[in-house]
């Protein structure tokens, strides 16, 4: 059984989105904070990022954002999480969001959501980490990328154990039971490659 403290959730920074996305943000913050579970996220307080945090924070729980510096002001560096952490680029925030966090939970977002999303599949791929990573399928938002994925390991570009680095669920709702059935990890993990 995997218990955590600290929750990583890569979404999207737009506001044009889906409602249901929104709402389904805002429930997940929400569950966050009452299961006493730190926030990670960009730090910014636009799209569903600033919807997450701010119901996180809402209803009580500690949130964490990260955030380059050149990124502050044109993502509207959210001024009331309980730690804003500025650092000087892109590189560092994705490793600093990383070392911070127990597990990572994706949302719907874009191009900046699959970029995270790859690399921290990646590094597990490559036994750099073993954290739980839970894909939340919101209306079948990642149903192109779970094709894109059969597609890779039909065409030997990726191994079927890929599949195995991701959970799928179709609510938010169900990713901390999800997690929380998880077994622990049998593999010793290298963060320090990273």
């Amino acid at each position: 059984m995997v218990a955590i403290k600290s929750l990583c959730v890569y979404c999207g920074s737009s506001d044009r989105g889906p409602r249901t996305h929104r709402t389904a943000a805002g429930r997940f913050g929400r569950i966050l904070a009452e299961a006493d579970i730190e926030l990670v996220f960009g730090g910014g307080h636009v799209g569903l990022m600033g919807v997450i945090a701010d119901a996180a924070l809402t209803h009580g729980g500690r949130v964490t954002g990260i955030i380059p510096e050149h990124l502050l002001n044109s993502e509207a560096g959210h001024g009331k999480v309980s730690e804003l952490i500025v650092v000087p680029n892109m590189h560092t925030r994705k490793e600093t969001m990383f070392r911070r966090s127990e597990a990572f939970v994706i949302l719907p977002g874009g191009p900046g959501t699959l970029d995270e999303t790859f690399e921290v599949l990646t590094w597990k791929q490559l036994r750099l980490h073993a954290k739980p990573i839970v894909l939340v399928n919101l209306g079948g938002y990642w149903q192109p990328l779970l094709d894109l994925v059969r597609s890779l390991i039909r065409r030997n570009y990726a191994r079927p154990t890929f599949r195995d680095l991701f959970t799928v669920v179709e609510r938010v709702e169900d990713v901390l039971p999800t997690i929380g059935r998880m077994a622990a990890p049998r593999i010793a993990p290298k963060p320090q490659r990273l």
